[in-house]
């Protein structure tokens, strides 16, 4: 595929403002799926092609967050197994659905996720000083993110307004340790559905590489960000991250 010049800037860029939105929110795939469009691709190609930069973003998120001992990995295994589930079966599901269900299911998630923050903002930000519970002691938060992870591998765009949810909301982490395992519960069920994807001839890897250099870049700056916000300005970041978010579903 031919990149013009203006198409690798539009990527760079796109790829840079994501990769914050992604570490500290989520819903920065509604920037870089039309950004793919633009450039030609049919929404089920850039779907999958968005998948290189959403996993080497969140691999270099996940260590910042990691290197700055905010990432909790007591836990780790039990919150990964649902996620690496859904996100197989969510990838093999993407890969056969028909267009036209995508749009619809991104905009009931961002309309929920926002009318969740509007009546019920502490779901989303616990108490400073709350112990997080295991997931074994609330099963309900399997089920959470299971789906987040179904989601991940389906469509990618604003899972992470799901896992923030399991995660503060369910298991209680406060923002900054929520985000550093909601990279982790991404990249895993992304890394499942970039293999499907590539197995399927569905990814163009060369825009999705360039895609991928500005998201790293932003996820690096986001982390050295949120370990030094206070928790007010993350909440108040998320919230205007989901406002955007629905309001972009809209648009494209």
């Amino acid at each position: 595929m031919e990149i013009a010049l203006e198409h690798i800037v539009l990527l760079m860029i796109t790829g840079l403002l994501a990769g914050v939105i992604n570490t500290l929110a989520g819903g920065g795939s509604n920037l870089t799926l039309p950004a793919l469009m633009v450039m030609g691709m049919p929404a089920d190609i850039a779907n999958a092609t968005n998948r290189v930069a959403v996993t080497l973003q969140n691999a270099v998120a996940m260590q910042g967050f990691y290197k700055h001992d905010k990432l909790p990995t007591d836990d780790l295994g039990a919150i990964l197994l649902p996620t690496l589930v859904g996100g197989f079966c969510g990838a093999i599901g993407a890969s056969y659905a028909p267009e036209w269900i995508l749009k619809p299911l991104l905009l009931a998630v961002m309309l929920t996720m926002t009318v969740i923050m509007l009546v019920k903002p502490g779901v989303i930000s616990p108490p400073p000083g709350t112990i997080p519970h295991k997931v074994k002691a609330k099963p309900s938060a399997w089920w959470w993110l299971a789906g987040a992870g179904f989601y991940a591998g389906f469509i990618q765009a604003g899972v992470g307004f799901i896992l923030i949810t399991a995660l503060a909301g369910s298991l209680r982490y406060d923002l900054v340790r929520t985000n550093a395992l909601k990279v982790v519960c991404v990249l895993v069920p992304t890394v499942v559905a970039l293999a499907v994807f590539t197995a399927r001839g569905q990814v163009l890897w060369v825009p999705g590489l360039i895609l991928a250099v500005g998201s790293m870049a932003g996820a690096y700056i986001a982390v050295k960000f949120a370990i030094t916000a206070k928790p007010a300005t993350l909440k108040w970041f998320l919230f205007v991250m989901t406002l955007c978010g629905s309001a972009a579903v809209l648009m494209f």
